[in-house]
């Protein structure tokens, strides 16, 4: 009787091992899958399980960027983000960390501030996105790009165009009522120059009507 028990103790153990291997298979493959180059993908295409290759296709969408209309094609597994940088040129919107952190991606949909890093671009269909490049009325600036400029609200400029974004953003939530109110709603956007102090005094200045001249 007990070699019986441990023998189905033992066998039990086996196929839970078992199990763990054939998911930890899985998900390898489909974290490789993920991030081969679409090259890659492309010669191998009639070598890839049906279901799986399905993933991979192009997906056709529309796109309201900065007023203009796009009629999009891409992979669905395309970020909002790679889609402004690497589809369509929109380079102002930066990519930082790439994870949420940092907030340089920052861009609107709808007139919400989102880190683009952390969507799929085809979950925004048929939405407005604003970015960086859409602030400005051809040379006239933005009142926050002109305050920003200042009161030196940059240094290597790289965070700046989050910040801007983020900034426009907390007014317009009525977030924007104290410094202290303001660095909490910002504390989502990094800068590692460390020009806090400007940041916050270029968001009081709009808010108070400055940034307009």
């Amino acid at each position: 009787m007990e070699k019986e028990k441990l023998s189905a103790k033992e066998n039990n153990e086996r196929k839970a091992g078992d199990s763990r291997r054939d998911f930890l298979k899985q998900s390898t493959l489909l974290s490789a899958l993920a991030l081969t180059p679409p090259t890659i993908l492309k010669a191998a295409e009639s070598q890839l399980d049906e279901k799986v290759a399905g993933y991979f296709e192009k997906a056709a969408f529309s796109l309201d960027i900065n007023g203009k209309p796009y009629q999009l094609n891409v992979e669905p597994r395309v970020t909002l983000l790679d889609l402004l940088r690497e589809h369509l040129g929109l380079t102002g919107t930066k990519k930082g960390c790439d994870h949420g952190q940092c907030g340089a991606c920052t861009v609107h949909v709808n007139g919400k501030r989102i880190n683009s890093c952390l969507t799929l671009a085809i979950m925004q269909e048929g939405k407005k996105i604003t970015t960086i490049e859409g602030l400005a009325n051809g040379d006239d600036l933005h009142p926050m790009q002109k305050a920003f400029i200042s009161h030196d609200g940059f240094q290597c400029g790289y965070c700046t165009p989050g910040q801007i974004m983020s900034a426009i953003a907390c007014i317009d939530e009525g977030h924007a009522n104290s410094e202290t109110e303001l660095r909490e709603y910002m504390s989502g956007n990094i800068c590692r120059c460390g020009s806090y102090s400007h940041i916050i005094d270029a968001i009081i200045d709009v808010k108070n009507g400055g940034g307009k001249k």
